[in-house]
């Protein structure tokens, strides 16, 4: 077998067991492996057998072909790598492979072959799937003796490179092949790719093995920043006239489209693409669908609808809903939406000097992805996602400037903004014209802020660079100045004469110009003696000068001077071109410049110079030419050619050519030019000058009779798409050709056969600013998702000005109701919670010890009220942690040692753990760091840091975490204090003394009105959301804080220890309340007294003797207070707080009667409370004096033995109970009694050890026992038929030597719901927001947020329940937890009875609100009907709008006219209409006619009374609307004028027309337009001009050239004629048309131009690229040249025939075939997968040597593989099929099926 066998058997074996090393194909390669080529799964030609043998890493004799290592291997055993393949795919990814071989006769490490990807472009649509070609290959193969018709089976997940297919019709799926060709995607949705039957990773750069993904925009690894989210939700509005609904709009681009429609309603889609085209699809049934060229997935169910669609979209789609039930649907959409215009970084801008180190910034220009433009910022503004780039600066130009000393500064600057610079105005006009002058201009240091904007800036700034020059000298050039040249002969050689010479204006550069001095000028002429004497007479005068010298000097002087402004320059005129007779004279005229600047003259277009060009072209007359004759008579001769003295003589007329045509195609006239000359000069001369009867007849020609070029040709304009901001209109553009005029014969033509730019057909209209109206964002997501949140957006008020954009402006500018711009969500109850305190403070301090604090059970309701619950509700959350430990320095006392080391040495803060309360104002308190005080107002205030080891001047202060420095108020001392002085609120806060690494804190509370706290004014809190919305509902603090909800209800009087600012500020407040102290009590001693009275303590008397002016309490005993409050039951934390608190103000004020008795000594007990009248500061601390419960020190601290302390248990109560006639209830619940109960019995079971002894009271006092209420032997307490007078607090107490608990129970009376009703009906048609109480009648207007209060008492709380007759409540309805009913922005929908049902276990009551809506008349912008309306009445009726501010109308009298009062509201509003301020009566001569329902006032026939002003009256309950229109009624005429120009100057047919005129009220001209309905008077021509016309030349048109080039002749007809009076035309001789001109040419010469032809240069090479057997390919060049040999452009040869520039030849190269070798034996001979190969290669004949396929590529390549045998295998016999069985069982494949089946017979005993 050979090698190259070898090699493909272990290439092949190793794709099928998927891990092949290099090992196993050593070991192959010893045991003498065999080819199994009928098992390979891909076409051999992709793999060469060469290549495929480097992967066993085979090791060649030949190593010339790899000559270079490879460099990523190092020194390693491997050849360097093959080149790679070609790709497996030439589209949509595919994969190549490059290989390499091992050199060392031992394994090498690493892989011999390597992939990569490759054909990365998209396919063409008609490409079709990859897998699905792999498939159909196997349908002309039989499977089981049947051919199938394949289909692909994609996204397997185990075996996704296996080549799975479906027969077609059947359920039949077969695995073909178990690897797909490389390059076939493992699942749709990625990129990943099938290599050699592994899936490889792909990223969507790909590459292989890439991480890259698109981003939720498309974007390759993008960040997301291209797109932005939308998403929301669409509630259908109905109406009896809607039968469908714009959801939203999905932009072009846009990206993972979901649409959901929930409900009876059906879906439909509009789109359009770019290029304007638009299309509608209805989707009636699921599928896959191609819309708009993007593929949408629709899902059609009962009750819903989902379209989506990956994206990106290629056209803008708008999503719309029919309606098709009664049953609103909703729509939810989302999507992600391309930002189409984005911020694009520019160049960076040239730099700002050209040396010695400047800078060179960028900018930011918004620009548009769709086109491709750069637009407006404000494009990019809408997008808040889009950040503008911040201009970026870099240094340029750093090298040294010449003769410099090469150093440059430039400053520091923020790299943010350009650098200051300098700027200048232009520069002045000059002071002087020549000869020296100055300019001056103003130079400033200006900066350009981010936003471009340039201002003003100090000079300084701009110091770093050098100012420019503010003056400049100008026009240092000598002035103009005359300039004699010499004089001329004499005119005569004897006697007296004339002499003349040239006098010239010229410049500084010696050139002719203006602006000299007239009155300087040298004169030009003077006589002149001539000393030879004459023979004749002296003449008197002397000889003029001949004309030339004169005519010289006089040109000369006439020249124009070239100055600053634009002139037309005319140059000399050129000689005459005749000697004799009749000529020419030409010159040159060119608009020029003169630059001051520079003293240069610039030559600029002719349109920038004003006025009329002067000539170039003239006419000239030199005298007879010798031997001329002329047929004129002997007065003409004379006239002509008689002396030159009579002055008449010397004019005549002459004809100068014809004008230009008139027009410039199919067909104009030209008409003979005739002026009068100076026959001896050839100048122009006034008409008045020639004999008039002399001038020539006039002559015309046609001329340019070919057709017109193609123009372009446009219609009207459209009506504009948009009444304000900015619209389009549109028109129709043909390109058309004007073949003749006289017959108007037009043709129309393609677009591209026009040349001149299309135009537009598309413009701007309407450009002028929209009123101002809301706009409004879309609403955001809810604040949270439960527990009552907020949904706000911004409403703006914006105005579309003309340019299309928005820009924001007042409120009030916007007339509509401003719309609702928040709402209520998330209005579910939240799961429950753990809410835990803040941790007390530690329990020592000093040593170790410990902090507790408390957690509660809570969730938080769907109105944003939190309700605490039993803590069994969150048994099954993690509970957080009650105690940790706590630690301070240890509390030993320390030796010297100790105290000397560094450590003990630091600053220590003395500070006091206290708590102040002032109840009187003083002028100044002092206090320590380490506590709190709650002050009054205007208080001052002194606080002291006591620090030891620490100089007092380098101590600070912060507030709140920042910095405290001196101000007006507040004063740092240096000695380590800090004043404040007469407190406000903003100087409420924490002070923190820092002493080094130590720090102590001092908080401030201000007392305020009511015995409230004052917040500060840093904390305010936001104001509510309005428009109807309950505070309620929105601010859950302050609902907080006003009370808790148990278990569903709200405790109204339970307004203790809720989370306050400060740790005791509600054991402060609680303690101000229950005496009552405040700034006014307290200094009045009538409110003392009467406060005094609603004391509820025991000692109350005690409190009367003295009340002290400021008191301190220890911070430990406030600690144990709120520790006692917080193990009370939740509707009792209140009443029990009350009470201990009672017992501490009892304490206070016994302790001051003491203080008092004593003079002021201080007391000798511990209590930890002492008054203090003057800043006298007071310690210890005590228990609660009568009172003690289970938070003590001892419950903190539990000793390690057996001992507790005493704990009440407390378990859950049946709702049910109260509905029994006997309660039994453990203590610690509320307990409810009715009428029907005959025994209550409380149960107190407490633990702990000793056990303790179970007291009971009743309202803190000790409770009296009688026949009715008694102590059952359990402890519990029962009390016999309960009445009224055992309502009341009932606490169970539990003691014993270790400590106490205590739990209450409150007793109270059930009773029926009752409902707060209103009796008096509501009307508001004036506020945007309405509450009121249940029960009345509410007229309101539309879009108005009304709150109905459902107020309801009872015991237990009822529960409240809203409904409305005939149908629910409403989307825009929502009910709040305390009973109330608000509705949003309400519509016709929400009219109706709402009532409200409030029931408990006792009873029921029911309260009813009916609700009646309106809505003010007001202008109706959807005037449908009637317009429809207007439309029936005919098309010579004026229609007419009436408006709110009145618009005036001018009418003809005699026409109809409709009045429209377009007016909305509800109920409809009634319609009366007046006429001058009277109602119109519609009975009087049928003048007038109401339709429409009172909505058109219809005149049938207008007449001068009609007009006046018109007003429509619009009323119903809610308002008044009055709209008005002016009528004008005018009467128009025709009436004839003056004749117009007669229509010939002679012959018979000139005719005068009168011209027609159209009056307004016989005295006022106005458009034609006004009288076209009038009949028009009878317009009767008059004839003029019947004469005899003169004699004139009559030309025709050119013949064609003779000559197409080289210079040829055309002729002419040239007669003379004349038109008599009576219309006759006769033919006269030359000589009648003498006097009309000369006579013109009747020849000339043409197409002058030199001859042309093609010549080419010699054929080149026969090349090796290779058409047929031995036929190669030459080439020469072809070019255009005249016969002189120049070269020419190749359109001047376009008439001839071009030669060849290429041909065939003969070349050796190409003597090549393609050659075959002979079919390799099939592989199988039966069964689907036998196959044959053989060797294709491009020979040449010759040689027999192979090259290269190129060569061969004119003729098809032969196949070099093939299927064979395919003819089904007997299934009864178990045989080999193939011959290679031997090796399969040695390999071990016989485990594969695919082997197995066809080495039946070798497999048979390979078991599993």
């Amino acid at each position: 077998m050979s090698v190259s066998l070898f090699r493909i058997i272990v290439r092949i074996s190793c794709s099928f067991l998927l891990i092949c090393s290099a090992r196993e194909a050593l070991a192959v390669l010893v045991e003498g492996a065999e080819f199994l080529p009928e098992f390979t799964l891909i076409r051999r030609e992709s793999y060469p057998e060469e290549s495929l043998g480097d992967v066993l890493n085979y090791k060649s004799d030949d190593q010339s072909s790899r000559t270079a290592r490879s460099e990523e291997d190092g020194d390693s055993q491997w050849d360097a790598w093959g080149p790679w393949s070609e790709c497996s795919r030439t589209c949509a990814g595919g994969a190549s492979y490059s290989l390499r071989r091992c050199l060392s006769n031992r394994n090498c490490e690493g892989l011999s072959i390597r992939y990569r990807t490759c054909s990365s472009v998209d396919c063409p649509p008609e490409a079709g799937d990859f897998r699905a070609q792999q498939c159909s290959a196997h349908n002309d193969v039989k499977y089981q003796g049947q051919y199938y018709e394949w289909l692909p089976i994609y996204n397997d997940p185990d075996k996704p490179c296996a080549l799975k297919c479906l027969a077609k019709g059947t359920a039949l799926v077969v695995e073909l092949a178990p690897k797909v060709l490389d390059g076939t995607r493992c699942y749709t949705e990625t990129l990943h790719m099938c290599i050699s039957g592994n899936c490889q990773v792909v990223g969507c750069d790909h590459q292989l093995r890439s991480n890259a993904k698109e981003d939720n925009c498309g974007v390759c690894s993008g960040n997301g920043s291209t797109c932005r989210l939308v998403r929301g939700q669409h509630k259908s509005q109905r109406s009896q006239n809607k039968l469908e609904d714009t959801v939203i709009a999905v932009p072009y681009g846009s990206r993972h489209v979901r649409i959901v429609l929930k409900g009876p309603d059906h879906l439909y889609l509009e789109t359009k693409t770019l290029l304007g085209q638009k299309e509608e699809n209805s989707l009636s049934s699921s599928g896959i669908f191609s819309i708009g060229n993007s593929s949408v997935e629709f899902q059609k169910f009962p009750e819903k609808e989902i379209l989506r669609a990956k994206g990106p979209l290629s056209a803008d789609f708008t999503v719309k809903i029919q309606y098709m039930g009664n049953t609103e649907s909703i729509v939810q959409f989302f999507f992600y939406q391309p930002i189409i215009h984005q911020w694009r970084e520019t160049d960076f801008y040239p730099c700002s000097v050209t040396c010695g180190g400047g800078y060179q910034l960028t900018s930011a220009e918004c620009y548009d992805l769709r086109s491709g433009r750069v637009v407006l910022d404000q494009y990019c503004h809408y997008y808040p996602e889009n950040i503008k780039p911040k201009p970026k600066l870099q240094e340029c130009n750093m090298d040294p400037c010449p003769a410099s000393d090469g150093y440059k500064q430039i400053i520091p600057f923020d790299h943010f903004h350009p650098l200051p610079r300098w700027d200048s105005s232009p520069w002045t006009a000059c002071s002087s014209s020549c000869g020296g002058g100055s300019q001056l201009r103003t130079v400033s240091c200006v900066e350009e802020d981010i936003n471009g904007q340039v201002n003003s800036v100090e000079e300084w700034k701009c110091m770093y660079i050098q100012k420019f020059p503010v003056l400049q000298p100008c026009n240092l050039f000598d002035c103009p100045k005359w300039l004699a040249q010499e004089w001329s002969p004499c005119t005569v050689t004897c006697g007296q004469g004339l002499r003349y010479r040239v006098v010239l204006c010229t410049d500084h550069r010696g050139l002719h110009a203006g602006g000299c001095n007239v009155q300087t000028k040298p004169h030009i002429k003077e006589e002149c003696v001539v000393t030879v004497p004459c023979y004749k007479p002296k003449e008197k005068l002397p000889v003029e000068a001949k004309l030339p010298w004169f005519k010289q000097a006089q040109e000369l002087e006439e020249l124009l001077a070239v100055s600053e402004e634009p002139l037309f320059i005319p140059e000399p005129w050129s000689p005459c071109s005749k000697t004799c007779g009749s000529g020419k004279q030409t010159r040159k005229v060119k608009c020029q410049v003169l630059l001051s600047f520079s003293q240069s003259v610039e030559d600029l277009p002719d349109d920038e110079c004003e006025g009329v060009k002067p000539q170039t072209e003239q006419a000239c007359y030199t005298g007879p030419c010798s031997g001329e004759t002329v047929e004129y008579n002997i007065e003409e001769a004379d006239l002509l050619y008689t002396s030159l003295r009579d002055f008449d003589e010397l004019h005549d007329w002459h004809s100068e050519g014809f004008t230009d045509c008139s027009e410039s195609c199919a067909g104009g006239v030209q008409e003979a030019i005739v002026v009068c000359l100076n026959k001896q000069t050839s100048e122009k001369v006034d008409e008045s000058l020639c004999v008039i009867h002399r001038h020539p007849p006039q002559l015309l020609k046609v001329c340019n009779p070919g057709p017109c070029s193609p123009r372009w040709e446009f219609g009207k304009w459209s009506v504009c798409s948009s009444s304000c901001g900015v619209g389009l209109q549109t028109r129709d553009v043909f390109c058309v050709q004007l073949l003749s005029r006289e017959s108007d014969e037009t043709v129309i033509l393609g677009d591209k056969n026009c040349p001149q730019p299309k135009p537009d057909n598309v413009q701007a209209c309407n450009q002028f600013d929209c009123p101002p109206d809301w706009h409004v964002e879309e609403w955001p997501q809810c604040s949270q998702s439960c527990g009552g949140g907020v949904q706000s957006r911004l409403a703006f008020c914006k105005q579309r000005i003309a340019d299309g954009s928005f820009v924001d402006v007042a409120e009030d500018l916007c007339l509509n109701p401003k719309p609702n711009v928040h709402r209520v969500c998330g209005d579910v109850d939240c799961p429950t919670e753990w809410l835990a305190s803040e941790w007390l403070q530690c329990s020592t301090t000093c040593g170790e010890g410990s902090q507790r604090r408390d957690v509660i059970c809570r969730k938080m309701g769907g109105d944003g009220i939190p309700i605490m619950l039993n803590n069994s509700n969150c048994s099954s959350l993690p509970r957080p942690p009650l105690l940790r430990p706590c630690s301070f320095p240890p509390c030993a006392k320390l030796n010297r040692k100790e105290l000397k080391s560094p450590y003990h040495q630091g600053p220590h803060i003395l500070g006091v753990r206290k708590v102040y309360v002032q109840l009187k104002k003083e002028r100044k308190l002092q206090f320590a760091t380490g506590g709190q005080a709650y002050l009054l107002p205007k208080t001052s205030v002194v606080i002291r840091c006591p620090v030891r080891r620490f100089r007092k001047s380098m101590i600070m202060w912060e507030k709140d975490g920042e910095q405290l420095s001196s101000s007006s108020h507040v004063t740092v001392t240096q000695f380590g204090y800090i004043k404040i002085n007469h407190l406000k609120p903003v100087h409420i806060g924490t002070y923190t003394c820092v002493a080094g690494f130590v720090r102590d804190n001092f908080e401030i509370n201000i007392i305020g009105q009511n015995n409230k706290l004052i917040e500060s004014s840093s904390s305010k809190q936001e104001a509510g959301i309005g428009n109807g919305i309950s505070n309620e509902a929105l601010h859950l603090k302050d609902d907080y804080l006003s009370g808790l909800r148990v278990n569903g209800s709200k405790a109204a009087k339970n307004q203790f220890f809720i989370n306050h600012h400060g740790q005791y500020d509600a054991i402060i407040l609680k303690l101000l309340e229950i005496k009552g102290w405040s700034r006014d009590s307290l200094d009045s001693r009538e409110s003392q007294a009467s406060t005094e009275k609603d004391f509820t303590s025991v000692e109350d008397a005690s409190m009367e003797s003295i009340i002290p002016l400021t008191f301190e309490i220890d911070q430990a005993r406030l600690d144990e207070i709120s520790k006692a409050i917080q193990q009370q039951t939740d509707d009792l934390k209140d009443v029990f707080a009350t009470y201990v608190i009672s017992q501490l103000v009892a304490e206070i004020s016994k302790n001051a009667t003491k203080s008092k008795q004593k003079h002021g000594e201080r007391l000798s007990d511990t209590s930890s409370v002492k008054p203090s009248f003057h800043k006298i500061p007071t310690t210890g601390l005590s228990k609660l004096s009568s009172l003690e419960w289970s938070g003590s020190k001892e419950a903190i601290h539990p000793p390690k033995e057996a001992i507790k302390a005493p704990r009440i248990l407390q378990r859950p109560i049946d709702k049910e109970l109260f509905l029994s006639t006997d309660i039994i209830a453990d203590v610690g619940h509320t307990i409810l009694l009715t009428d029907w109960t005959n025994k209550l019995v409380l149960k107190c079971e407490a633990g702990g050890n000793p056990k303790p002894d179970i007291s009971w009271t009743k309202n803190g006092q000790t409770l009296k026992y009688n026949h009715r209420i008694e102590i059952l032997p359990d402890q519990a307490l029962q009390i016999l038929v309960p009445s009224e007078s055992d309502v009341g607090i009932y606490t169970c107490t539990a003691r014993s030597s270790v400590g106490s608990d205590s739990l209450s129970s409150k007793v109270a009376i059930a009773g029926k719901p009752v409902i707060r009703v209103s009796k008096h009906d509501l009307v508001n048609f004036n506020s945007t927001s309405v509450r009121v109480d249940v029960g009345s009648v509410v007229k309101a207007r539309l879009r108005t947020n009304i709150t109905i209060i459902c107020q309801v008492n009872g015991i237990p709380e009822p529960s409240v329940i809203w409904t409305k007759e005939l149908g629910p409540l409403g989307g825009n309805a929502q009910v709040f937890q305390n009973g109330d009913l608000s509705i949003i922005n309400v519509t016709l929908l929400n009219q109706g009875s709402y009532s409200c049902h409030a029931s408990n276990i006792l009873g029921q009551v029911t309260a009813t609100t009916r609700l009646l809506l309106q809505d003010l008349p007001k202008v109706s912008q959807d005037s449908k009907d009637l317009v429809r309306q207007f439309a029936l009445t005919g098309s010579n009726v004026y229609a007419i709008f009436a408006t709110v501010l009145g618009n005036k109308e001018v009418l003809t009298s005699g026409s109809s006219v409709l009045i429209g009062c377009p007016v909305k509201g509800y109920p409809k509003p009634s319609i009366s209409w007046l006429h001058n301020g009277k109602h119109i009566n519609t009975g009087l001569g049928q003048k007038y006619q109401i339709l429409a329902s009172q909505q058109i006032l219809q005149i049938l026939s207008i007449t001068k009374g009609h007009g006046g002003d018109y007003s429509c009256i619009t009323q119903n309950d809610a308002g008044i609307l009055t709209l008005q229109v002016t009528l004008e009624i005018a009467d128009y005429q025709w009436l004839t004028g003056e004749f117009m120009p007669c229509s010939a100057p002679c012959g018979n047919k000139g005719l005068q027309f009168p011209i027609l005129k159209c009056l307004r009220d016989n005295s006022i001209e106005v458009d034609k337009s006004h009288c076209k309905d009038k009949p028009q008077p009878d317009i009767h021509a008059v004839a003029c001009n019947i004469r005899d016309c003169l004699p004139r030349w009559i030309v025709s048109s050119w013949s064609p050239c003779s000559q197409h080039c080289g210079g040829g002749t055309q002729r002419r007809l040239v007669s003379c004629q004349k038109v008599t009076a009576a219309g006759i035309l006769r033919d006269l001789s030359p000589g009648f048309c003498a006097q009309s001109g000369k006579k013109p040419a009747d020849s000339q010469t043409c197409n002058r131009q030199p001859c042309s032809e093609w010549s080419t240069s010699s054929w080149g090479q026969c090349t090796s690229h290779c058409v047929g057997l031995r036929l190669g390919v030459q080439r020469r060049h072809v070019f255009c040249r005249s016969q002189n040999g120049t070269k020419l452009p190749s359109h001047q040869c376009s008439n001839n025939t071009r030669p060849l520039s290429r041909q065939n030849c003969t070349s050796d190269l190409c003597t090549v075939q393609w050659r075959s070798s002979p079919w390799t034996p099939c592989t199988s001979s039966c069964g689907n997968y036998g196959f044959q190969s053989r060797r294709v290669e491009c020979i040449h004949l010759q040689t027999a040597q192979q090259v290269r396929e190129q060569f061969c590529s004119w003729k098809q390549r032969p196949v070099n593989w093939q299927r064979c045998n395919i003819i089904p295998c007997e299934k009864s016999e178990c045989r080999d099929t193939t011959r290679y069985c031997e090796m399969v069982k040695r390999l071990k494949l016989c485990l594969l099926s695919q082997y197995k089946l066809r080495c039946c017979e070798s497999c048979r005993h390979i078991s599993k």
